[in-house]
C-alpha cells in the first residue's frame, strides 16, 4: 500500500502546482491545461479507490491510521476538483461577457435606428444578471466549502474519539455488543456527512436555477 500512497500523494502535489498555471495560461492553452489537470484528478480518484481497498486489508493496529491518510488524500483531491470547476465557471462567465461586449461594440447604430435602446438595455441587464450569478455562486460555494470543512473536522474528531474508546474498550474487556454499537454510530455519522454534502449540492443547483 505504501508505494501507491506515496505515488498518489506526489501526484496530488503536482496537481496543486499545475493549478497555479491556470491563472497565467493564455486563451489558446488554458483549455489544454484544464484537460491535463482533469485527467490527473481522474487518475488520482482511481488510485484512491484502490487505496481504500488496500487500507481495509491492513493489520488492525495500522488500519485506522491508513484509512485516515487515504481520507485526507481524498479530501485534498475533492478540493482540487472543486477549485478547477470554480475556475471553469469564472472563465465561462468572463468569455460570455466578452462576447456580449464585442457584439454590442460591433453593431452599427444610426440616428433613426428605433431598435437602439432596447438591445442596449437587454445587454446591460444580461451582463448585470451574469455578474449577480457569478457573485451568488462564489458566496454559495464558499458557504458549502465551510460546511464541508466543519463536517470533515467533526468526522475526524469522531474517528479519533472512536479509536480512543476502542482502545479503552479493549483494555477493559467490554462486550462485543458495546463495540458494535460504537461502530454503528460511526457508520451513521459517515452517512450524515454524505447527506450534508448532497444537501449543499442541491441548494447550489436550486440557487443557480433561481438566479437564471
Amino acid at each position: 500500500m505504501e508505494p501507491l500512497y506515496q505515488q498518489t500523494h506526489k501526484q496530488v502535489h503536482e496537481i496543486q502546482s499545475h493549478m497555479g498555471h491556470l491563472e497565467t495560461a493564455d486563451k489558446q492553452s488554458v483549455h489544454l491545461v484544464e484537460k491535463e489537470i482533469q485527467a490527473s484528478i481522474d487518475q488520482v480518484f482511481g488510485r484512491l479507490e484502490r487505496l481504500e481497498i488496500l487500507s481495509s486489508k491492513e493489520p488492525p493496529n495500522k488500519r485506522q491510521n491508513a484509512k485516515l491518510r487515504v481520507d485526507q488524500l481524498k479530501y485534498d483531491t475533492q478540493h482540487l476538483q472543486t477549485a478547477l470547476r470554480n475556475f471553469q465557471h469564472r472563465r465561462y462567465a468572463r468569455e460570455q461577457q466578452e462576447r456580449q461586449r464585442e457584439e454590442l461594440l460591433s453593431r452599427n447604430f444610426t440616428t433613426n435606428d428605433s431598435d437602439t435602446t432596447i438591445p442596449m438595455e437587454e445587454s446591460l441587464q444580461f451582463n448585470s444578471s451574469l455578474h449577480n450569478i457569478h457573485h451568488g455562486m462564489d458566496d454559495l460555494i464558499g458557504g458549502g466549502h465551510s460546511i464541508l470543512e466543519s463536517l470533515r473536522a467533526q468526522r475526524l474528531t469522531l474517528k479519533g474519539t472512536q479509536k480512543k474508546i476502542l482502545d479503552i474498550a479493549n483494555t477493559l474487556g467490554l462486550s462485543n455488543t458495546v463495540m458494535r454499537l460504537i461502530e454503528k454510530r460511526a457508520f451513521q455519522d459517515k452517512y450524515l456527512m454524505i447527506g450534508g454534502m448532497l444537501l449543499t449540492c442541491v441548494v447550489m443547483v436550486l440557487v443557480v436555477q433561481y438566479l437564471t
